[in-house]
């Protein structure tokens, strides 16, 4: 598993594959079109491509005579449940626990009291 986190967020790292992967949110994308809005060649959108393909983020199938790009919906999952273990971690309150403390510790001496 852990090669596969090192190869998913090796591919994160690239803004220009962010955006790739934001694009194919939207539908499938011939590789001309996934290149028309970068300032950049169609072979360096390929190199691009042919990571995010490694990483098993999109997948590449040629229809006739143009390469399309297709985003693997399932493909960060596993990434996403790794990720979520960080986020079972809340930010505590201090103060509230300072006061909820102070509250408890002087309610036990008039708890034992009673007993």
């Amino acid at each position: 598993m852990a090669d596969h986190l090192d190869i998913v967020f090796a591919a994160l790292a690239d803004p220009t594959r962010r955006q790739i992967l934001v694009m194919l949110l939207e539908d499938d994308m011939a590789v001309t079109d996934v290149a028309e809005p970068f300032e950049m060649s169609v072979a360096a959108i390929s190199k691009h491509l042919t990571v995010l393909t490694r990483a098993g983020l999109i997948t590449q199938e040629k229809r006739g005579r143009v390469k399309w790009c297709k985003l693997e919906p399932d493909a960060m999952k596993e990434t996403s449940i790794w990720m979520q273990a960080f986020g079972q971690f809340e930010a505590v309150d201090l103060d509230a626990f300072e006061a909820f403390l102070e509250n408890e510790l002087t309610m036990l001496p008039e708890e034992s009291a009673e007993e």
